[in-house]
């Protein structure tokens, strides 16, 4: 008995410095940094902490994030498990979101993003609806038949209204906003946002962590 409760002390002793450590990082406020979602919601994978960002390709603040979450994915822990979601919470960005969904299962989604992001941004191009996409996209050696068919599917209609209802839960009216592990709300176009992501996964390590302590103890 003593042993373990000599395994449990230290193991929460090893957490409670891990928050220390978390808490020496430059505040970051509830309310104004970041805000709670009154319910946790769902998960893609078990056992790793959740980081999802709400975007729209026409947004002007996604579009100066995106190079913060370029070098942020890029660097990510392997605890860490990093989801884009285009919003749909409205009829012009649901046309977006349907575009994005349909290149992701053509798995292009990693060679046409960026260039996405930069043909409506860098070259003013008008590219909200499924003809103007099919017709980007093409460029990219995308076939038009297999993007249209897709565009409207079953598949897509499925993820786009999962992206809806994910919107409603976490009470998202603007983007960008990146959500911590279903709990947290992030909002904002620098450096800082994603400072403030990185310290809520701290919080939500050390608390997998106790966890994990309490239940081996």
């Amino acid at each position: 008995m003593q042993s373990r409760l000599v395994k449990l002390g230290s193991a929460i002793t090893l957490v409670f410095g891990l928050l220390g450590a978390s808490y020496a990082a430059p505040a970051f406020v509830e309310g104004t940094d970041y805000k709670v979602v009154p319910v946790q919601g769902p998960l893609e994978l078990a056992g790793k902490i959740e980081v999802r960002e709400f975007f729209w390709y026409g947004c002007s603040h996604c579009y100066a994030l995106e190079p913060y979450v370029a070098k942020f994915k890029s660097t990510l822990p392997s605890d860490v498990n990093f989801v884009r979601t285009p919003a749909a919470i409205n009829p012009t960005w649901e046309q977006s979101a349907r575009g994005f969904y349909a290149i992701e299962l053509m798995g292009k989604l990693n060679a046409t993003h960026t260039a996405l992001f930069d043909a409506i941004h860098k070259n003013d191009m008008e590219l909200f609806d499924q003809a103007s996409l099919s017709n980007f996209y093409a460029r990219y050696g995308i076939k038009q038949n297999t993007f249209n068919s897709l565009y409207n599917s079953f598949a897509v209609t499925g993820k786009v209204q999962k992206s809806k209802n994910l919107a409603i839960m976490y009470r998202i009216t603007g983007v960008p906003s990146m959500i911590v592990n279903g709990k947290y709300v992030v909002q904002g176009e620098g450096q800082r946002s994603i400072d403030t992501v990185n310290y809520l996964i701290g919080l939500e390590r050390a608390r997998l962590r106790m966890t994990k302590a309490k239940k081996a103890a």
